[in-house]
């Protein structure tokens, strides 16, 4: 039963990888479509979100069936209701790059309002959250998965800068307000792509360590 359930594992494991690649392709062609204007690009990731909610189907049948079948407990439980969770995450990283692109072909409606400077840099560092926190999952390494915590602040700021920035060109001209607000919602998408990654990176911490550390303030030094 052991040498069978070890062996679901790691197809558990290979399952979340497939979907964790997916996702990251999402993400990344999902810049690609807006920086270059690429529509058909963009609607093809609007097309490619139902392979990710198939995989994230897949894996919760999975886990289910692992729990019936096995049993586990302590650390194996948590291995699998952590799997479970990081679909979820995954399948909502997917979703978020479908309204980035979404946005984008509005966006080619009009001319481009601005170099994309901020943009790529947050969305690259949330792509790489995405594949560390996949990562330390693998690797089962907390430290790893520390780290990509603490790269959630990088794209938290580049959010309220750009922010700003996209605030001053609707004040000072009222026809980029549409094209602002979509941009801001793109940043805000991206942000919350990094934070779906930091919850993976939370799940981790707790698969491995067994402590939950969601919600909480780390202590103050000093």
């Amino acid at each position: 039963m052991e040498r069978h359930f070890e062996e679901e594992f790691e197809k558990l494991k290979s399952k979340i990888l497939m979907m964790g690649a997916l996702v990251e392709e999402q993400i990344r062609n999902a810049l690609t479509a807006l920086i270059e204007r690429d529509e058909a690009l963009a609607q093809r990731v609007i097309e490619n979100d139902h392979h990710v909610n198939a995989l994230d189907v897949e894996i919760d049948e999975m886990s289910l069936g692992a729990l019936v079948r096995y049993q586990p407990v302590a650390k194996d439980l948590r291995f699998v209701t952590t799997a479970m969770k990081i679909s979820s995450e995954l399948e909502r990283m997917s979703d978020l790059s479908e309204n980035i692109c979404e946005r984008t072909i509005e966006l080619n409606e009009e001319p481009q309002l601005k170099p994309y400077i901020d943009i790529p840099h947050m969305a690259e560092r949330a792509r790489i959250m995405v594949k560390e926190s996949l990562d330390a999952f693998v690797k089962m390494d907390p430290v790893l998965a520390r780290k990509v915590i603490q790269d959630d602040d990088f794209v938290d700021n580049l959010t309220e800068q750009l922010f700003r920035e996209l605030l001053s060109f609707m004040i000072e001209n009222p026809n980029t307000i549409s094209r602002a607000i979509r941009l801001s919602f793109i940043s805000k998408y991206i942000e919350r792509i990094a934070d779906h990654a930091t919850n993976v990176a939370e799940l981790v911490v707790y698969m491995v360590e067994g402590k939950i550390i969601r919600h909480t303030v780390p202590p103050q030094e000093g």
